[in-house]
């Protein structure tokens, strides 16, 4: 069926909201059809609440993953697959999908369904009663848990998103969250569709939090288990699934999300912390310096003279602790002025995605005629 007429479609059925499951696939042949079927059983379960389309992502997988979800959603008029001939990643793959879907609600879950499909009902019904702009599902919150994870995977994750959690912008309107990098969320369609998201990979997880917290969005959470499921080994059994992460560029990526989280922090924290380490070896200078101005220095000289002729004694004393000091010094202000500017530079950037986002929101106000102020 056509994307227009499936749409229009929808619009003419309102009593019951549209939720468009977003599911992105790169190289799941072996487990695509099972979990597909598993989640498609679980959504005619809120049937009577919600109508439902299924996106499936094919993100320029190398196996079958293509052909096999091609034959799932066959038949079907509410799937359908979207296929990238190259692996753009997760922000490419999500951006796509966005754009492709009509729902009213718009949830995103991991094709592995690492988080069990019983979170889309949660994370609805939160998303419904809070009025919230998007529910995210976090093994951190509390009553959250996490299972069959390997342990360097877990500690990478929870230490990434205190981090990232630490440096985000804090509000009275949001839960205080705990998982900022994870995708499993569900969100406002209409808010999502209209946000402007320029990342490629999985850092799109952070940035979509960030943009909505300076449009002031309400976050909430729930508590999720997220529970890696074995993989089927053939008629052997099964075995553990094994981790794909690859550790440098997720510390890479969260570092850099925490820079756009929040800056200033990584310029005025340092600085902070180099100008008191600077203040010891110049209080031994200035300690120096006293000792010497009221000591050695002939008293029936100028005062400019024997202060420089302190300077240069206790310097000949202790020269470290000026050169260390200085340096250190000039390099905390450095920082610190960094920081500022950065700030600066946040703050305009948050005024601009804001006006962007009201006139992206409504087009009218591109009509100068009417509105001349803009």
């Amino acid at each position: 069926m056509d994307r227009t007429e499936n749409k229009n479609k929808e619009e003419r059925a309102p009593e019951r909201p549209l939720v468009s499951i977003i599911v992105p696939a790169f190289n799941e042949e072996k487990i695509i059809e099972k979990n597909l079927t598993e989640l498609c059983e679980y959504m005619k379960t809120l049937e009577a609440n919600y109508r439902w389309e299924l996106i499936i992502i094919n993100d320029g997988s190398t196996d079958a993953t293509g052909d096999l979800a091609e034959s799932f959603v066959r038949g079907m008029d509410n799937a359908f697959v979207l296929h990238h001939a190259y692996n753009f990643r997760l922000g490419q793959a999500l951006r796509y999908a966005f754009h492709n879907s009509c729902g009213d609600y718009i949830v995103v879950l991991d094709i592995d369904l690492s988080y069990a499909p019983d979170h889309i009902g949660k994370m609805l019904e939160k998303l419904r009663e809070t009025r919230a702009k998007i529910v995210i599902c976090s093994p951190y919150a509390k009553g959250g848990k996490v299972s069959n994870v390997p342990c360097h995977r877990k500690f990478l994750s929870r230490w990434a998103n205190r981090f990232l959690c630490l440096v985000a912008t804090r509000d009275l309107y949001s839960d205080r969250l705990t998982n900022i990098t994870g995708m499993v969320r569900a969100y406002d369609g209409e808010f999502l569709r209209r946000l402007n998201l320029w990342a490629m990979d999985m850092d799109i997880n952070p940035e979509i939090i960030y943009k909505a917290k300076i449009l002031r969005a309400r976050i909430v959470e729930i508590p999720a288990h997220l529970n890696w499921r074995l993989e089927k080994a053939g008629e052997g059994g099964g075995k553990k699934r094994k981790s794909s992460i690859r550790i440098l560029r997720s510390i890479i990526q969260s570092l850099l999300s925490g820079f756009i989280l929040r800056p200033f922090a990584f310029f005025m924290l340092p600085g902070f912390i180099i100008f008191l380490l600077s203040l010891y070896p110049l209080g031994w200078a200035f300690i120096h310096t006293v000792n010497k101005f009221n000591t050695v220095t002939p008293a029936n000289l100028s005062f400019d003279h024997r202060l420089s002729g302190a300077i240069a004694e206790a310097f000949h004393l202790s020269p470290h602790s000026f050169i260390v000091g200085g340096v250190a010094l000039l390099v905390a202000f450095q920082l610190i002025s960094l920081g500022i500017l950065a700030y600066q530079q946040k703050r305009y950037f948050e005024e601009l995605f804001y006006l962007g986002s009201i006139i992206y929101k409504d087009p009218r106000l591109y009509d100068l005629k009417k509105f001349p102020f803009v």
